[in-house]
């Protein structure tokens, strides 16, 4: 599965350098010039990283990760600064920063960073349950009410991907992106897929719910 990366910066020319890097590195990439559009795309959406400037027009870096870490998104955060001392990083941390990258840099080092913070992540959470839904990403295993559940690779990566964002809405864009990338089928192909899991996950209160016109959510009633 590709990684899909937002990149907010305002420096044009090296937002446009690492643009065209991300392509050539098959990322799934999004952009925002500012912090305002940058906390909006990061709230709406699903990415493995989040590469962040410090200093942006509208709200800087460090208030859009310190928001988006008070509305519970986990997504791994890089900062971009060109500012290097203690203090500086410090105060990049304590918004909620994973990582901290001083400009000017490598673009093979930006690289390395993001593709360790995807990982990451990944790591920070094995287990996750809902109701009397469980699921176990260690062991590659699902139980609803104690009974173990056989998934089909896509139903399994739909509800990995709900299950870490639980109980919050999951566009259905993301969904789309995290199964197929860029090469998506028809988006009743989805609905298909949906429907499976929840015929898999059996009788008793519905766990997926839809968002029309938004996306799909797991939670307890």
């Amino acid at each position: 599965m590709n990684l899909r990366v937002l990149l907010v910066e305002d420096n044009i020319d090296l937002a446009n350098s690492i643009l065209d890097f991300f392509a050539l590195e098959n990322i799934i990439h999004d952009f925002a010039g500012n912090g305002n559009t940058g906390l909006s795309l990061a709230s709406s959406n699903v990415y493995d990283v989040l590469v962040l400037d410090v200093n942006l027009p509208g709200i800087n870096g460090l208030k859009v990760c310190s928001q988006l870490r008070l509305k519970g998104n986990d997504v791994p955060v890089l900062m971009l600064t060109a500012r290097d001392s203690l203090s500086d990083k410090l105060e990049g941390f304590d918004s909620g920063a994973d990582d901290y990258l001083v400009k000017p840099f490598a673009l093979s080092e930006l690289l390395a960073r993001i593709y360790a913070l995807s990982k990451r992540k990944s790591g920070l959470s094995k287990f996750f349950k809902v109701d009397d839904l469980e699921m176990n990403i260690q062991t590659k295993s699902v139980t609803r009410g104690g009974i173990k559940l056989e998934l089909t690779p896509i139903c399994w990566t739909i509800l990995e991907v709900l299950m870490r964002h639980s109980p919050n809405l999951v566009p259905k864009e993301a969904l789309l992106v995290a199964i197929w990338g860029e090469e998506q089928p028809d988006s009743d192909n989805l609905k298909v897929h949906i429907h499976k899991l929840r015929q898999v996950l059996g009788q008793g209160p519905t766990l997926i719910h839809t968002i029309r016109g938004h996306g799909f959510a797991i939670r307890e009633q």
